[in-house]
């Protein structure tokens, strides 16, 4: 499941008082045998049937398992904490345990956070989950968390960005003047741009609208979100740039790991690497399905050359990326074998 960007500022409410309120529900604990008994509270954004509740329900059987009960897991889905920046909010603060983020939301907390928008980083899925189980992933984490105070246990994510349109998309000519709608993030901006549209800035909720009436000419999404929302049935042609594979971040408060024993611990990072493998997996099956059921259902799908997009982007991206001082860790990632 994939959670659009939202601005967070425009999201974010008085929270001192929803904190004191939260950190009462939050983390029980008791003795049993010498070993601390803990309950994990874990908030997420997806519905029943997404790749992030499924993950979550691994997350719980595994950790479980592992510990012969002595971790046990409530899961609270489909946003009933509030959205994702606010459910990372309480994790700052200790009054929730786990949730799953996406790192375009946390920007303001964590500048290394930004790496995850820069579109065309990796070549192939292969890659991608090279760069997020290898070295480099975990020092993405471990900067992540000096930055906020939440650990990064792992990676979730799998869904493909392609491009929406409401007109055909035979060449990358047919990219020059198109109204897009895209994540108002530097690297985007500067992509896209340089690629011939004009970014554009809409609210998630107004997308299918602005399409109708051509307030905008496209969007950047994964096919099980342009399926969910029936983009494609005011947008029916989807440019397959594959430009991106989206990265969310399981995560888990700082206080939270404070509190665990070493066993407890160790038996929390065995069960979110093996939770996130298996959620990534069924994101790129849902994507996958998904974008096959696009095409049953009218939608005509067009081969895109990344080659010459990534051609094309490369020194203005180049730019951006030097100036939010993601070189060195950009260059990391893009050298993964």
């Amino acid at each position: 499941m994939t959670q659009n960007w939202i601005d967070p500022n425009a999201s974010r409410r008085p929270f001192a008082k929803r904190a004191l309120g939260a950190v009462a529900l939050t983390l029980g604990m008791t003795l049993a045998g010498g070993a601390q008994a803990v309950d994990l509270r874990f908030g997420h954004g997806g519905t029943e049937d997404t790749a992030y509740q499924l993950g979550a329900e691994r997350f719980k059987e595994l950790v479980e398992d592992k510990t012969d009960g002595d971790v046990s897991v409530t899961i609270l889905g489909n946003s009933v904490l509030g959205h994702e920046t606010e459910m990372f909010e309480q994790q700052m603060a200790g009054a929730l345990d786990m949730s799953i983020i996406n790192p375009g939301l946390i920007t303001d907390f964590s500048q290394t956070a930004n790496v995850f928008s820069i579109p065309f980083m990796y070549r192939d899925e292969a890659h991608w989950r090279h760069v997020l189980d290898g070295e480099v992933g975990r020092d993405i984490a471990d900067r992540i968390e000096d930055d906020t105070g939440v650990k990064v246990l792992a990676f979730f994510g799998g869904g493909k960005r392609q491009i929406v349109s409401t007109r055909p998309l035979e060449s990358l000519d047919d990219l020059e003047g198109m109204k897009l709608r895209t994540n108002p993030t530097e690297p985007l901006i500067a992509a896209w741009k340089a690629l011939g549209t004009e970014p554009t800035v809409m609210a998630w909720k107004e997308i299918y609208t602005g399409l109708q009436l051509g307030a905008i000419d496209g969007l950047l999404n994964e096919a099980e979100w342009i399926h969910r929302m029936r983009f494609h049935e005011v947008a029916p042609h989807i440019g397959l740039s594959e430009h991106d594979i989206t990265v969310r971040l399981l995560t888990l408060s700082q206080m939270t790991w404070d509190r665990l024993d070493d066993a407890q611990r160790e038996a929390v990072m065995a069960a979110a690497q093996e939770a996130a493998s298996y959620a990534r997996k069924v994101q790129l099956e849902q994507d996958a399905e998904a974008l096959e059921t696009l095409e049953e259902e009218g939608a005509t799908l067009y081969p895109m050359d990344r080659e010459r997009m990534k051609e094309i982007v490369a020194e203005p991206l180049q730019k951006v990326i030097d100036h939010m001082g993601l070189t060195e860790l950009h260059d990391r990632i893009v050298n993964v074998e």
